[in-house]
């Protein structure tokens, strides 16, 4: 479901212009709330609207995906610049950035409240489109408040449309992180009840919110807050069918490509989507008040990842950590794991014969002239949702060009959290290691034994939190919401491993790329035999307690007197709200012994 733009006119005036002298009336022809929105034919472009929204900047088209994995610990700012305060995790409550992921998910949740208000509440009076428009409005309200809550804490809720009709309306007031997250999990309840399975067909399978999708975000809403049992439920019904067949694609570069033989495949619960980079537009649109009809409609992630010599921004790096965790396993026939090959963007003889080589936007290169993210710093680059290792353009075309779909959920995240569930709740069990063999298998990389784990729950867990996880979702959305719910900013066992996963090095020479982290661990400067000094960093060196989540923009606390600041604002450490539910810490563990 590529979505060209509908311009979708709210509040734009009077419907009809009258003259006190002649009684001329003339029909405004500018939609308005008067006139727009009365049928169901109206809300399916509304619906159109709302999706909208979240693949703009602030969404997931770039900084609202990218400032996640600046948050996580298998990514760092190559450039110092751009996302630094996100990357050292001590984002300043009048930073610019920070407003941008709020403005856009807001305009999001306005457009889904307008659908809601005018179908109503009752559901056993609608026709079956009715129905599917009324999910699609959850599912898409859910998703933002989801986000919301993972990045600012306690934003405001707003889910009444007449709730702000007047300005004193707009001034809500902040809510807490619980009823937010109440609220993600009712929005996400009620898609999977209203929309149709993916094996419904056409538009369905091809990128529209389904029930398989919302059976997946809401089992990621009730792990957030430790729901276990509750989760694991819906992730078992989602492995058996319920909502649709899911599988895992044979071949996992095929998560990582663009055109409609890859995009919205069988592993995918839910993507967004982009136009493969052929058939765009011009004209970027970065925010929600640009209405161009000629939009690109592509994704600026490309220009953040790509590496300078190849045109791009060179901003957000591979932790040198990941990398290592990729090359310390071999698959059965002894071959690096296929899943480093599209996500970082290293030289490696494995690679020679395999897919397109060692290639980089069609250049051959040699581990003696290696890529480098950013040309004064140094960096692993990240090859995920690019084109750096699909052979088909020889650069990168900045702006919002990207045309590959961002998979926001993948069928392998139901199988990874379905073994974290029961691990959880059951402590390890076959069950759960046959889940995370499906998963490792299709990497051809051998399979895990319980045996391995002693009834280790503590063992089993660190599997699936840093090794599992990474490899499978390495420098993708999502690390950072995995950190907050673990607990790993409270703990500081966790803590110090952050500070270790998420060190690098700046530097310009080449030659230092895949230095082995042990050898440089330790934040000093240091100097070669060639004089070329070097720094070394760890992102989670400068931390601040509060500050996993982002500030609420001063601007908004500044206009609406209602708004309380959060842990960020107001560098509050979030240990007792997180022990005072009865939640715990895995403790490090390691599994070498």
């Amino acid at each position: 479901m590529k979505l060209y733009k509908i311009s979708l006119a709210l509040c734009l005036g009077l419907s009809t212009l009258t003259s006190c002298s002649d009684k001329l009336e003339l029909t405004n022809p500018q939609q308005t709330t008067g006139t727009f929105g009365n049928s169901a034919e109206d809300l399916e472009e509304a619906v159109i609207a709302a999706y909208n929204h979240i693949r703009m900047e602030g969404s997931y088209a770039r900084v609202g995906y990218t400032i996640d994995l600046c948050r996580g610990d298998e990514v760092w700012n190559s450039s110092q610049q751009w996302y630094l305060p996100f990357d050292d995790l001590n984002v300043a409550f009048n930073n610019d950035i920070t407003e941008w992921t709020w403005r856009e998910w807001y305009y999001t949740i306005n457009v889904c409240n307008y659908i809601q208000d005018r179908l109503g509440q009752d559901p056993s009076v609608f026709s079956q489109k009715e129905r599917f428009i009324l999910g699609q409005a959850h599912f898409i309200r859910g998703l933002a408040y989801y986000n919301l809550a993972g990045y600012y804490q306690n934003p405001p809720l707003i889910t009444d449309y007449d709730s702000y009709n007047s300005l004193e309306g707009l001034y809500a007031e902040s809510s807490s992180y619980d009823e937010v997250l109440d609220q993600v999990e009712f929005d996400f309840h009620e898609a999977m009840e209203l929309l149709p399975s993916r094996d419904e067909g056409g538009e369905w399978e091809k990128g529209r919110a389904t029930k398989g999708a919302a059976a997946g975000y809401y089992a990621r809403a009730l792990m957030q807050r430790h729901k276990y049992s509750e989760a694991l439920v819906v992730l078992k019904d989602i492995i058996a069918q319920k909502y649709g067949k899911y599988q895992l694609m044979k071949n996992y570069g095929d998560n990582f490509r663009e055109g409609p033989q890859y995009e919205n495949n069988a592993e995918s619960l839910f993507e967004v989507q982009y136009l493969d980079y052929g058939s765009q537009g011009t004209d970027d649109e970065w925010t929600p008040v640009n209405t161009s009809a000629n939009a690109t409609q592509g994704s600026a992630i490309e220009s953040n990842f790509g590496p300078g010599d190849f045109g791009g921004w060179a901003d957000l790096s591979a932790a040198p950590w990941l990398y290592e965790l990729f090359k310390a396993e071999k698959t059965t026939s002894g071959k690096l794991d296929p899943r480093l090959y599209w996500t970082i963007a290293t030289y490696e003889a494995d690679w020679e014969g395999f897919e397109y080589g060692n290639v980089c936007y069609t250049k051959s290169f040699t581990d003696k002239d290696p890529v480098v993210t950013n040309n004064g710093n140094g960096g692993l680059p990240i090859a995920k949702f690019t084109n750096l290792r699909t052979g088909l353009y020889d650069k990168v075309v900045t702006g919002l060009h990207d045309g590959i779909n961002l998979r926001l959920m993948r069928y392998s995240d139901v199988l990874l959290r379905a073994a974290e569930c029961e691990n959880e709740v059951n402590g390890p069990t076959q069950q759960a290691i046959d889940w995370i063999n499906q998963v490792r298998n299709r990497a051809e990389l051998p399979s895990l034994n319980l045996s391995d784990f002693g009834g280790n729950k503590d063992k089993l867990f660190e599997q699936i939190a840093n090794v599992e996880r990474p490899k499978e979702f390495g420098c993708e959305f999502g690390r950072g919401f995995d950190l907050i719910r673990w607990g790993f900013f409270y703990d500081q066992g966790r803590l110090n491993q952050l500070r270790e996963h998420g060190t690098f090095m700046l530097t310009s020479k080449r030659s230092l790329l895949k230095t082995p982290l042990k050898d440089y661990i330790g934040l000093v400067v240091y100097e070669d035999s060639d004089h070329d000094k070097w720094t070394v960093k760890s992102s989670y060196t400068s931390f601040n307690s509060g500050h996993e989540f982002i500030p609420i923009p001063q601007a908004h606390m500044n206009a609406n007197p209602n708004l309380v600041g959060n842990s960020a604002n107001d560098n509050i450490d979030n240990t007792s709200y997180f022990t005072g539910n009865g939640w715990t810490v895995h403790p490090v563990v390691d599994l070498s012994k």
